[in-house]
């Protein structure tokens, strides 16, 4: 049996306008290849589809049955092209993002997530939240195909690019001295009892900020360890000392802390979009990809506080 979908096609205009001329003149073809074609699906099939008279054309039993079985296949024909084609084009499938706890702090990034939600609601967004470090492994491996991290050290696998360059901030409980301040440099930061992450957490802030106080020659008494930054603000809030972070995070507001920003102009971070060199994104990951970059352009910058 070699029935082609044309002969599928053939068939149900027929069947539909039980009239070989006007079935012809609507498929765009001559009527006796169209007759002849249709011979041909019935001897595969090995049945009479239609009962021909002088006048007349009318479907068989069998014909019937074929015309509801016809028409399902190319509906199953024409939904799967559709499918592979929105696909294709990156409007449904899965994207798989990693993200650092600071990344939906930053305007581009949740301007872009709501966005995109919106444009394709059939693309499932899967987001993992890690740290810088743990990021690296799945992107270079494909199980991440974006990551959103703070600037460290990547392998030959993987680019990137900024999406956002942002002043660091001291914070500080509201009641010390140096909350009421314009600004405070890295060593009077320095001098006080300093909430940080813990080394062994893998956050690219870790490195960032104690690498910027190292070359003010600026060493931090670390008196709390802690395993997310949002932890930290409580803690500056709650007064156990002080402590940096990215401009971001000043989104969260609490009575008991002040943002102060940091004198030395140096005092910045970087947030990257990441991917594989070696895995070829998706459509919907190329998509989120430019998306994404094109909202950062105004965010590339180093606003004062």
């Amino acid at each position: 049996m070699n029935i082609e979908l044309r002969h599928l096609r053939y068939f149900v205009a027929v069947a539909e306008e039980l009239h070989f001329g006007r079935a012809a003149a609507r498929l765009n073809i001559s009527q006796p290849p169209l007759s002849q074609q249709i011979q041909i699906l019935e001897q595969q099939v090995g049945a009479r589809l239609f009962a021909r008279t002088n006048r007349s054309v009318s479907l068989t039993e069998a014909g019937r049955q074929f015309l509801a079985d016809s028409r399902q296949i190319l509906l199953q024909v024409n939904e799967a092209a559709a499918r592979a084609s929105r696909l294709h084009h990156g409007e449904t499938g899965e994207l798989h993002i990693g993200f650092t706890s600071s990344a939906p702090f930053i305007k581009a990034v949740s301007d872009t997530l709501s966005t995109f939600r919106q444009r394709y609601p059939d693309v499932h967004i899967q987001t993992r939240e890690t740290n810088t470090r743990e990021q690296i492994s799945p992107l270079t491996e494909g199980g991440l195909e974006l990551g959103l991290m703070r600037n460290t050290q990547l392998p030959d696998t993987l680019d990137w690019q900024v999406i956002l360059r942002e002043p660091l901030l001291a914070m500080i409980h509201r009641d010390h001295p140096l909350a009421s301040q314009a600004s405070v440099s890295l060593v009077e930061l320095g001098k006080e009892p300093f909430v940080f992450f813990d080394p062994h957490v893998g956050t690219g802030l870790y490195d960032d900020i104690l690498g910027l106080m190292r070359r003010y020659g600026v060493t931090p008494t670390i008196t709390q360890e802690v395993g997310e930054a949002m932890t930290i603000i409580g803690l500056v809030a709650s007064g156990l000392g002080v402590s940096i972070l990215p401009a971001s995070f000043r989104r969260v507001q609490l009575q008991e802390m002040r943002w102060v920003p940091i004198a030395q102009e140096d005092a910045v971070s970087e947030m990257w979009l990441v991917w594989s060199k070696h895995h070829e994104l998706s459509q919907a990951a190329e998509r989120f990809k430019q998306h994404l970059l094109t909202a950062a352009k105004v965010s590339v910058s180093t606003p004062k506080v």
